[in-house]
C-alpha cells in the first residue's frame, strides 16, 4: 500500500509540474522582444482583433468566445494570441530554452496543426467562406522572415549540449509544484 501511495505521489508531482497548468500564459507582448516580425504579423492579423470584431452581445456569448477569445476566462488573455495556438509560454519562453527547438517542445511549445485550426475554422462557424488550411497557413506566415534572420545570425544556433542535459538544466530552473492546496 505504501508503494502505491508513493507512486501516486510522484504522479501528482509530475502532473502538477506540467506546462499546461493554469495561468501559464505570458501574453503576446512577451513574444515581441524575441520575435518582432512574428509579433508584427500577428498584430496585423484578424486573430489579434478576434474579440474586438464581436458585438457587445456576442462578447458575452460563450459560443462566440470559444473561438474569438478562448483563453480569456482561464488565462486572462483576450482574442486569439500567440499562446492560443502555441501553448502557454511560461516554461518555453526563456531564451536558453527557445534556442533549442527540441527543448522548446519538451517545455510545452505547440506546433499548430490543421486539426487545431479546424476546432474554430469548421463547417459550423458563421463564416460563409470554406476554410482551406494550406492557403490560410501561407496567408498567416509569421515565421519565414525570422527563420531567414536566424540562418544569417550564427549566435542564434543551437547549443552543443545533449537534449537530456538541456532538459535537466531547464527543469532545475522550474518552481516546485504546490501540493495539497
Amino acid at each position: 500500500m505504501r508503494k502505491v501511495a508513493l507512486r501516486l505521489g510522484w504522479v501528482f508531482v509530475v502532473w502538477g509540474a506540467s506546462p499546461a497548468s493554469a495561468y501559464d500564459f505570458l501574453g503576446a507582448e512577451s513574444c515581441q522582444s524575441c520575435h518582432p516580425d512574428a509579433y508584427a504579423a500577428w498584430k496585423a492579423s484578424s486573430h489579434a482583433r478576434a474579440k474586438s470584431v464581436l458585438s457587445p452581445v456576442q462578447q458575452r456569448d460563450a459560443r462566440c468566445l470559444s473561438c474569438h477569445s478562448p483563453n480569456d476566462a482561464e488565462q486572462k488573455q483576450a482574442g486569439v494570441t500567440c499562446e492560443t495556438c502555441h501553448g502557454g509560454g511560461q516554461y518555453y519562453s526563456p531564451k536558453y530554452v527557445m534556442k533549442d527547438p527540441e527543448l522548446t517542445r519538451l517545455a510545452g511549445l505547440v506546433d499548430p496543426t490543421e486539426k487545431a485550426c479546424r476546432a474554430c475554422h469548421d463547417a459550423s462557424s458563421p463564416s460563409l467562406k470554406p476554410f482551406d488550411f494550406a492557403s490560410r497557413l501561407k496567408a498567416m506566415d509569421h515565421w519565414s522572415v525570422e527563420r531567414e534572420k536566424r540562418k544569417k545570425d550564427p549566435s542564434s544556433s543551437r547549443p552543443a549540449q545533449a537534449p537530456a542535459r538541456r532538459f535537466a538544466a531547464w527543469l532545475s530552473h522550474q518552481p516546485l509544484p504546490r501540493l495539497g492546496r
